[in-house]
């Protein structure tokens, strides 16, 4: 069986709208048996969400909590021509940033052109590292064009366990759109992960609403990142130094 013990995209009370602190996330991480977590909660856009003062200060939660590895990051929103509603310098405090449409956020994005385009902008960003749920009902986007995009700028695109959970109150994935991911992730060379999106303890690195896609004959493990925790770490590694040596150009 395929197994997963990271998980990319979850939220605390600090989004408004999630309903555990970091160390009960922590706890119900390590009960998973989840070794990598990474605690993505909204940018300053979103209703509720935590201002600027909460990511500069991310850096005073330690690495480990009950053993697990705490990934400090963000799940930004993406804005008007693919700005994200934090600024690079505030980027730059986090390990993770990802970064998805979201409502609400006075994104003033109007149709298909406009999420594709500010998707795809948003990609250029060399801090971003993960687009989450880029298969939603909501704001559909140019899935083929997206993935150019995604292998051009070595971005992950996210497979999201949230969208097709039953006990929410709109499922906002399409399974044929999620299923295409994989075909584009072999062509054009982007790397995808499998996250749970969870706004409480228990439903972190729950995937298996995501079966439908580790059953297609489409699926290889290899196209994965965060399979495997050790995998993320040697990835965090490696983005440390790259935008370690960006620094030095500017």
């Amino acid at each position: 069986m395929f197994r997963i013990n990271t998980d990319l995209h979850t939220h605390t009370v600090a989004s408004g709208h999630a309903y555990c602190t970091v160390d009960e996330m922590a706890r119900g991480a390590f009960n998973k048996g989840i070794k990598l977590l990474a605690i993505t909660d909204h940018g300053p856009n979103m209703p509720g969400g935590p201002n600027v003062y909460h990511f500069g200060n991310f850096s005073i939660v330690p690495d480990k909590l009950y053993g697990v590895r705490i990934v400090k990051g963000v799940e930004a929103n993406i804005l008007k021509d693919g700005r994200l509603d934090l600024t690079d310098e505030e980027l730059g405090y986090l390990e993770f940033v990802s970064a998805g449409i979201h409502r609400l956020t006075e994104h003033k994005l109007n149709n298909k052109s406009d999420y594709t385009e500010a998707t795809i902008k948003a990609m250029e960003n060399p801090h971003l590292d993960m687009i989450t749920h880029p298969v939603q009902r909501e704001y559909p986007i140019d899935l083929e064009r997206v993935a150019i995009a995604a292998g051009k700028n070595n971005v992950i695109l996210e497979l999201n366990a949230s969208s097709y959970n039953p006990n929410k109150f709109k499922t906002r994935g399409i399974k044929s759109e999620s299923l295409k991911l994989l075909k584009l992730a072999k062509k054009y060379g982007f790397k995808l992960a499998v996250n749970s999106d969870a706004h409480f303890y228990d439903i972190i690195g729950e995937y298996s609403t995501l079966n439908f896609i580790f059953e297609s004959p489409d699926f290889d493990s290899e196209l994965i990142i965060n399979s495997k925790a050790e995998n993320i770490i040697n990835y965090l590694d490696q983005r440390q130094k790259r935008l370690n040596k960006l620094k030095k150009t500017v």
